[in-house]
């Protein structure tokens, strides 16, 4: 709520609060099993994000995100773990790599959240996004060699990356293999509302637990599977699924979320007091100079992606062959870090395989909520004023978001009068309530400019039944109405689903439209439903 009213995003107060509140007297020290970090926050978060991110743009920009989801990752892990080594006494390569791993994915809820609010270019949202459903695979993946590394005491280069092509194969597969024992429960069993979202629940979890005991990535597996199954949601799901399903998942993602960027700043007092030699003013240095090395390598990769897309562009078809420097600069410095480099921080063992202490444990943390905490609040306070200052008009989409929706709302008009004229062509003039059905469809469809229809005929009889013999004219117009409604419906969504197909029209509104029809679809079953005895 203090974030809406100052309007800054709200991972930045969060974490800014969770210090102020963790430095006020008695309070207790906040501590988290590492073994069970990621299982309970990761498997939903991943998975609401994937339910929320537009395959169609996603596979629009699959290049770009490909290329900052996995060699930009191991890039900056790299980079990272060079200039660690060289820089903090004692520290070696494979630690290094291990922070590399933790602090290397940028986290699409500080991002989206930021960009959400001002006028960006939807390709920013969409290109942040998906990076993140695949950023966050690639970084622990390096994390757990890493780990191994530690642990082991060796490191081949060869067979780590050999294993990581088959982590990152094997783990997609089984996100999908289990997202398609999900996809026969949803369609062929009698599941009901409750059912559906107790099972999109179950999912998620299923995927990363089953993906990590095989030694595969979870995250992937979550992604992929949570990719198939929101891609088929209006086949194997009724819309009152639909419907309650997102109300509950956006709630539950908005609190997980807040819980762990609040967990930053309770945190940072417990492992400031365990810092080790150098104290607080050494590992300030250390996090202090992290953060600067990410935001500038960030920046650079952006930028020099955008000058490798004008140069490939001759070769190959891209899907901007001229991005300029304007969308890599606000991309660059959206590389806010949070809920994935936490996770990945906390869930860093207190021992060794042999018992001895891990090594510079506490160090790593520090720096991770050093990077996380800079990277919010300098970023994410001046990403707004950026944004404004270079001002981006809208390169993909020809028509504003509100001529679309005219579009969308003709073509939707247009497509049930089609169906009720072809497939009720004497029912819509002997019905009273199917009439006024299409008397509404016309109005809508006059109204937008579209076609233009003559005044309804004042004898083709609107009235009411009398009341006489009302109550079984009134029910037999009721069901009439209702069977005829929930076609039109049905025919609209479908509609729906081939204007997504087209490049210019966003899935965002598209969306809006499929969840005004689930709407729509509940007030007719709830209002005119045998259920409510008519």
């Amino acid at each position: 709520m203090l974030a809406r009213k100052v309007n800054i995003a709200y991972p930045i107060i969060l974490v800014v609060g969770g210090l102020i509140v963790s430095f006020i007297p008695h309070m207790p020290a906040i501590s988290i099993d590492p073994e069970i970090i990621f299982v309970i926050f990761l498997p939903p978060l991943l998975y609401e994000a994937a339910w929320g991110t537009s395959w169609k743009e996603f596979w629009k920009w699959r290049r770009v995100i490909s290329s900052f989801a996995f060699l930009i990752v191991i890039v900056t892990a790299l980079v990272v773990a060079l200039a660690s080594a060289r820089f903090i006494p004692g520290f070696t390569l494979a630690l290094g790599f291990l922070l590399g791993g933790i602090v290397s994915p940028p986290d699409a809820v500080s991002a989206s959240t930021i960009l959400k609010n001002i006028k960006v270019p939807r390709r920013m949202i969409a290109i942040v996004e998906g990076e993140s459903l695949l950023n966050d695979a690639a970084s622990l993946i390096v994390f757990r060699f890493a780990l191994i590394a530690i642990n082991t005491g060796t490191f081949v280069l060869h067979e780590a990356a050999g294993s990581f092509f088959i982590v990152i194969i094997l783990g997609i597969a089984v996100g999908l293999g289990i997202g398609l024992i999900f996809y026969a429960i949803h369609r062929w069993l009698p599941t009901t509302a409750n059912m559906d979202i107790l099972l999109t629940f179950v999912e998620p979890y299923i995927m990363y637990i089953v993906a990590e005991r095989f030694h595969v990535s979870g995250v992937l597996a979550v992604v992929s599977g949570g990719l198939f199954l929101r891609s088929r949601s209006y086949t194997i799901m009724g819309s009152r699924s639909r419907f309650r399903g997102e109300q509950v998942w956006s709630t539950i993602a908005f609190a997980l979320n807040g819980f762990i960027f609040l967990l930053i700043g309770l945190e940072l007092p417990v492992i400031i007091r365990d810092l080790g030699p150098g104290g607080l003013p050494f590992a300030i240095k250390c996090g202090l100079f992290i953060s600067l090395l990410l935001i500038v390598l960030r920046l650079l990769c952006t930028l020099g992606a955008s000058a490798f897309t004008v140069f490939i562009s001759r070769f190959i078809t891209t899907a901007d062959s001229r991005p300029g420097w304007k969308a890599p600069l606000i991309f660059g410095w959206a590389g806010m870090r949070g809920v994935v480099s936490l996770a990945a921080a906390l869930s860093i063992p207190l021992f060794l395989r042999d018992g001895t202490p891990f090594p510079y444990r506490n160090l790593i943390l520090f720096i991770t909520f050093s990077v996380i905490i800079v990277t919010l609040v300098l970023q994410g306070l001046t990403l707004p004023a950026l944004v404004r200052w270079l001002n981006m008009p809208e390169p993909d989409y020809q028509r504003s978001p509100k001529e679309q929706e005219i579009i969308l709302r003709k073509k939707m008009s247009m497509r049930a009068l089609d169906v009720m004229h072809q497939r009720y062509g004497e029912l819509y003039r002997n019905n009273c309530w199917v009439l006024s059905l299409e008397s509404g469809l016309k109005s809508d469809v006059s109204m937008l400019g579209q076609i233009k229809f003559p005044p309804l005929n004042p004898g083709n009889g609107i009235a009411v039944p009398e009341a006489d013999g009302a109550k079984e004219a009134v029910s037999i117009s009721y069901a009439d109405y209702r069977m005829v409604s929930l076609d039109l419906v049905q025919a609209q969504r479908q509609l729906l689903h081939e204007l997504n197909k087209k490049e210019e029209l966003d899935e965002r509104i598209i969306r809006k439209y499929q969840t005004l029809l689930d709407l729509e679809e509940e007030r007719v079953v709830r209002q005119f439903g045998e259920e409510e005895g008519f």
